[in-house]
């Protein structure tokens, strides 16, 4: 699960498992596997490293076992 600020300032936690495309037009768009699209302030970029780093921990946590 990732955090991202909607454009109202509200954060929310994004399952970042089931994001499909992130997309910057100018606004950055996440477009999950549900079809549902959420419009966040973080860079494209941004999005993508707090998905690597999700994965990461996933990864960490498992081989720590």
């Amino acid at each position: 699960m990732i955090d991202v600020t909607l454009l109202s300032g509200k954060q929310i936690t994004v399952n970042a498992e089931i994001i499909e495309v992130v997309d910057e037009v100018p606004d950055t768009v996440i477009t999950l596997t549900t079809g549902r699209k959420i419009i966040v302030k973080e860079s494209r970029q941004k999005v993508k490293s707090l998905v690597k780093s999700y994965k990461r921990d996933i990864l960490n946590r498992n081989c720590d076992e």
